[in-house]
This record gives C-alpha cells, sequence and structure tokens, in this order.
C-alpha cells in the first residue's frame, strides 16, 4: 500500500494522496521493465519509484519513475503516472518544471486513457512526439532494450 507524499513546487508544499492500485500496478511494470532493460548501462541509473528530486532551489519532485546520468546526476528520463484525483499537478504544474529544467525526455503516462505522451527537450521547451495508445510501442532510442506496448502498461 502507498502512502501520501508531498512535492515542493515553486516553493509551495504540494500535498500528494496515496496513488491507487490501478496506479501502483503501472508503476511496477514500468519500474520492472526498465530496470531489466538498463541492466548493464553503466551510464544511467534508475532510482527507486517517487524518490525525492532537487530539481532547483525552489522546487523538488518525485516522478513515479526517474532515469538519472550516473556521472552527474541529472535527470535524463521522468515518468509521470496522471493521478485521477489530483491530475494538474503533473499535466501542468510539474510539466511547466520539466520543460523549465530542459528535462531530456518526459512521457506522462494516463490511466484515464490508457495512453501515453512522449516528450522530448528541444531549444523552445517540451516538444509533444507523439500520443501511443493500444498496440502501439512503447520505446526510447537512447535505452534501445525498452520496447513495451502500451496495452500491456495497462491491463488489469
Amino acid at each position: 500500500m502507498s502512502l501520501p507524499y508531498e512535492e515542493i513546487l515553486d516553493g509551495e508544499t504540494l500535498p500528494r494522496s496515496a496513488p491507487g492500485e490501478r496506479h501502483e500496478k503501472i508503476l511496477e511494470r514500468l519500474h520492472r521493465e526498465m530496470a531489466a532493460s538498463i541492466n548493464g548501462i553503466a551510464s544511467t541509473q534508475l532510482l527507486p519509484p517517487r524518490s525525492k528530486i532537487q530539481i532547483s532551489r525552489t522546487s523538488m519532485l518525485c516522478p513515479d519513475l526517474a532515469l538519472v546520468m550516473t556521472a552527474t546526476g541529472k535527470l535524463f528520463l521522468a515518468i509521470e503516472i496522471v493521478s485521477r484525483d489530483d491530475h494538474r499537478a503533473d499535466t501542468v504544474t510539474k510539466k511547466e518544471i520539466y520543460e523549465q529544467i530542459r528535462v531530456p525526455r518526459l512521457w506522462m503516462v494516463d490511466p484515464r486513457y490508457d495512453n501515453v505522451e512522449i516528450y522530448h527537450s528541444f531549444e523552445f521547451g517540451l516538444q509533444l512526439k507523439g500520443i501511443l495508445a493500444g498496440s502501439e510501442v512503447l520505446s526510447e532510442k537512447l535505452i534501445p532494450q525498452f520496447q513495451m506496448a502500451v496495452a500491456e502498461l495497462f491491463t488489469a
């Protein structure tokens, strides 16, 4: 069972509800697949779910899943599983912060619609690269071993 937690967004404490059972099953699948995919890649580290990451002086986020560069500790991939109860924090507020810090990759996993939005950082912020659903394959060219059908992610 998950517990409530807090994030600090632009100096404001944001209490977050304990994620629900479906949220946690999706996270467990993603974490397991990502861990297997980066096994042996020394340059990348998978943090435990919802690890606290100091983004700036005024923001400390807890992405559901985070990959960091081993040498620098810099966040490379943030994955947020959108919560039905407080989705604005994930889809608007945190997304803006990820854009400000130019996180190279952001995945917004949305159990409300069983899809995944893929964002890449570019010179003007985050750019939506695609919205994947159903039998489409979730992948990342910089993590070639990671390949997962979106439908697998959302199975009951």
